[in-house]
């Protein structure tokens, strides 16, 4: 049982005795407090007094003011903040009770006309009170304020209602995934949904979480990515698709990690990875005017300019560039070692340093170009080694026709031609098996029936996945994604 404060429960009993319950049901409101102060506009006092309209509204109670027999309140809702005035003889003496016994964060409920203070304020003179629903829990110190990010993920509830500019990330949020919605839908993309338990893990080169079925007696997998899924569709003849969706990686966690996300993923038939490129820019300068109003966006220090052409820079020549090596050392993976070595001789008797140009060029980039991606670049033409799923170059084997999107130093979309040969496929498939069973825990899994599909024809195909939460960050001016995600996943609170 629940280990109530018993001085509060006493005040639920005491108000029970008097005649007030604390948690009626039934009651409706006419008006939002927007609404309300819509309606009052900059009209004169005088206007206001003559208007014989009644409003019923309600909101929380985050101030009170007590004189005698008279008092005012402040009360909030989800779209705004409005001042209530109550009097004894207006509202009677068993509604001016309930309104003592009233305290901060407890929902009232009020019906009356509008009218300005004296200094000027708009403002509910009530002709009734009843307590909506009683707060017994105590709220914040109003001075101190409610400010750390682990406090406000854990109790969310708590924060939307003390900071409004959580509730403004969280409108700003909707907003996004409304317009990208509406975005693919106007482009005749077709929105679907694929499984999140999966027999197989793939789509992605990540940790899965596991779980077990039990009718049928087996694991499956929570989705890591819905990419394989969405490209079978692409198979069956759905040419343009695309899904808003959870993943599930059962790795680590930090102010750009979470392990359960919502992504965009889309695919389109007869589309290259260079006009997907031009569609992502599109559509993040789209999404920053509708929220921000403008397609130049404040994000910490930095203002980010979606509006000029994006940055295009191969891989290869970006960890070129950042560590002062040649375009053709930086595809030997004996330079790279060497390189690296430079700045970290501690790693000289690592075993588990890469050998491969593809991992180096994983840890080189990681490490020397990423952090420093500030402004909108698509990064391109990946080693095939790291992209199992990726279409190669017609004009060099050893490149994949991808490539990832950067800003404010961090990855915010993934996208490539799609590899639409199944022998090719499973070869790669074989390699990531093989690299699995060496102890690469991110490596695929060899799916059959994916293979299966591919021997029908897949069409030129392209694809991309958009990290729904990191956009949402940019776009909000959020420092971590726990700000961005109503309920992310917290550690277990120290007793």
């Amino acid at each position: 049982m629940y280990d109530f404060d018993k001085e509060k429960i006493a005040r639920l009993q005491e108000l029970r005795e008097n005649g007030i319950e604390p948690y009626p049901h039934g009651l409706q409101i006419s008006h939002s407090l927007r609404e309300v102060l819509e309606i009052i506009g900059d009209r004169s006092k005088e206007e206001l007094n003559n208007d014989e309209t009644m409003v019923t509204i309600a909101g929380r109670l985050m101030f009170k003011n007590e004189m005698g027999k008279a008092g005012f309140a402040r009360i909030q809702d989800e779209e705004g903040s409005l001042q209530v005035y109550l009097r004894k003889n207006t509202i009677g003496e068993k509604a001016f009770e309930a309104w003592k016994k009233s305290s901060l964060g407890d929902h009232i409920h009020v019906c009356g006309r509008f009218m300005r203070t004296k200094t000027g304020e708009a403002t509910i003179k009530a002709s009734s009170f009843v307590l909506a629903s009683k707060c017994i829990s105590s709220l914040p110190d109003k001075h101190k304020g409610f400010h750390d990010i682990e406090t406000r993920s854990r109790k969310r509830y708590l924060d939307l209602f003390i900071n409004q500019e959580s509730r403004d990330i969280f409108r700003k949020r909707s907003i996004i995934v409304r317009e990208t919605r509406r975005f693919f839908e106007d482009r005749g993309f077709l929105e679907v949904e694929t499984p999140m338990l999966h027999p197989i893990p793939g789509g992605a080169a990540a940790r899965p979480f596991i779980t077990h079925h039990n009718t049928l007696d087996m694991d499956m997998y929570m989705r890591i990515a819905p990419e394989l899924y969405l490209k079978r569709l692409v198979v069956g003849g759905l040419e343009k698709v695309f899904e808003i969706n959870r993943n599930f990686r059962n790795e680590g966690m930090s102010t750009q990690h979470n392990p359960e996300f919502t992504m965009l993923e889309f695919y389109q038939a007869y589309a290259t990875w260079t006009e997907l490129m031009d569609l992502t820019e599109e559509l993040v300068r789209s999404l920053a005017q509708s929220v921000c109003g403008s397609t130049v966006v404040t994000y910490g220090d930095h203002n980010l300019d979606f509006e000029t052409p994006w940055k295009r820079l191969p891989m290869g020549t970006a960890i070129a560039q950042a560590v002062g090596l040649s375009q053709e050392d930086v595809w030997d993976p004996q330079k790279l070692r060497a390189r690296w070595l430079e700045e970290h001789p501690q790693d000289a008797s690592n075993p588990k340093l890469p050998t491969t140009t593809g991992k180096w060029f994983e840890a080189f980039f990681d490490e020397y170009v990423e952090p420093n991606l500030i402004q909108p670049t698509f990064i391109t033409e990946f080693p095939v080694e790291i992209s199992p799923l990726s279409r190669r170059s017609d004009t060099n084997p050893d490149i994949a026709e991808r490539f990832e999107l950067f800003i404010a130093g961090r990855e915010i979309a993934n996208g490539f031609n799609e590899l639409n040969d199944p022998v090719d496929q499973a070869q790669r498939f074989a390699a990531q098996a093989q690299a699995k069973d060496a102890g690469d825990d991110e490596a695929m899994f060899f799916d059959s029936d994916y293979i299966d599909a591919l021997g029908y024809g897949m069409p030129p195909t392209a694809g991309e996945g958009i990290g729904i939460d990191r956009l949402v960050m940019l776009l909000t001016d959020a420092a971590s994604i726990k700000e961005v995600i109503l309920f992310p996943t917290l550690r277990p609170k120290s007793s």
